[in-house]
């Protein structure tokens, strides 16, 4: 009688005395050790948390906040640091994955000088490889390390924005053209409103007089307010409404190719869609007579719903994130630093004048938007009266 040994059974004899199991090749092994090994390697990875500052130009630009289909700043951010191998594929698909969070979500065509971005990168990321893969009109200041619960928009505690504007926007306004229920030939308008006092509004300078005026009309819209009619979508009882001003005021005025603007500078907690921007239009239409003072009032107390104008995205720009309570509490423990970036203020300073500011002053004066901006249509001064 024959014995027939099962080949299985075989191996596991060989084995036992001492010789190896062939491994049963099924095609899948390789596969596996290799994923494996792809998987160890980003882990060995260390990654902590940092805060990155970062400057833009929003020309051409949705937004700061990642828009899937849309051209955003975060998008070309996010490209850079994968192209810097900085980040995964997994982490450019899912950046929630690295705590990704911006300080300040800047509309479509807002500038900003200095943004803050909280993520986790490797240790000793630089910004000089990042740069290589992002465009002039976006550039990144410096990187620091930062607690490992930091979050760029929970702990700041205020945001500073600026908006540029050419002073004859403040110009008191002819009280021969303000009156309302005849028509209004818009050719004619504009060359009226082509001069201010019997000169060039070129010429236009804003008088101390004139500026402690605009002054004490910003000053009005400092403190505690309901917001509602600032914004869009938002309801007066509702508690998004109620946003705190610190100071909001001109902080200076220059001259470029003959034409002067003013700098006007708003500090608050944080703010809504559009709210800075209508600000400033209530702010231009106080100061020019088109509508009386206590407008603003009417605004912050009225359940009603006021169609208050919008100034153009062009003059606004994200100036400063503030992290005072961040740098009290850890920027003096030995581990950290504040978060002031003074080391980096001749580098912002260098790319704001270059960049933001000659695009703001450029466009300003090329496409001369200031004459149509300035045309107050009869209908749209009455809406406004009618809402008061």
């Amino acid at each position: 009688m024959s014995i027939t040994v099962d080949p299985i059974a075989q191996s596991d004899v060989n084995t036992m005395h001492g010789e190896k199991r062939p491994m049963l090749d099924d095609g899948n092994e390789p596969e596996i050790k290799i994923q494996k090994t792809e998987t160890e390697t980003v882990q060995k990875i260390k990654r902590k948390n940092h805060a990155m500052l970062l400057g833009y130009l929003g020309k051409d630009y949705y937004g700061m906040q990642r828009n899937p289909g849309m051209k955003t700043i975060e998008e070309d951010l996010i490209t850079a640091l994968l192209k810097a191998d900085l980040i995964t594929t997994e982490h450019f698909e899912n950046i929630r994955s690295i705590n990704f969070q911006r300080a300040a979500r800047t509309d479509k065509g807002v500038s900003a000088i200095r943004q803050i971005v909280s993520l986790k990168l490797p240790e000793k990321s630089d910004k000089t490889v990042i740069n290589k893969f992002l465009p002039d009109v976006i550039r990144v200041f410096g990187i620091k390390r930062v607690t490992k619960g930091f979050n760029s928009k929970n702990q700041c505690d205020a945001r500073t924005y600026r908006y540029i504007i050419p002073t004859f926007a403040f110009a008191l306004e002819d009280p021969t053209l303000l009156k309302v229920g005849e028509e209004v030939n818009e050719d004619e308008r504009i060359e009226q409103l082509s001069t201010i006092a019997g000169k060039s509004y070129v010429d236009y300078r804003l008088s101390s007089e004139s500026l402690n005026r605009l002054n004490s009309i910003l000053k009005l819209m400092e403190g505690t307010h309901n917001f509602h009619n600032f914004t869009s979508k938002v309801k007066p009882l509702d508690p998004r409404a109620q946003r705190f001003i610190i100071n909001f005021h001109c902080v200076e005025t220059f001259t470029s190719d003959g034409i002067e603007f003013a700098i006007l500078e708003i500090k608050g907690q944080s703010f809504m869609l559009h709210q800075i921007r209508k600000m400033v239009a209530v702010a231009v239409a106080v100061a020019r007579n088109i509508i009386p003072e206590e407008t603003i009032n009417e605004a912050f107390k009225t359940m009603d719903k006021l169609e208050i104008p919008i100034a153009p995205s062009l003059g606004l720009c994200l100036c400063h994130v503030h992290y005072d309570y961040y740098g009290k509490r850890y920027g003096t423990d030995g581990l950290h630093e504040t978060l002031d970036w003074k080391e980096c203020e001749e580098e912002v300073e260098k790319f704001q004048k270059e960049y933001i500011l000659k695009h703001m002053v450029d466009t300003e004066i090329s496409e001369q938007t200031n004459k149509e901006e300035l045309l107050v249509e009869d209908d749209e001064k009455q809406e406004i009266v009618d809402n008061m």
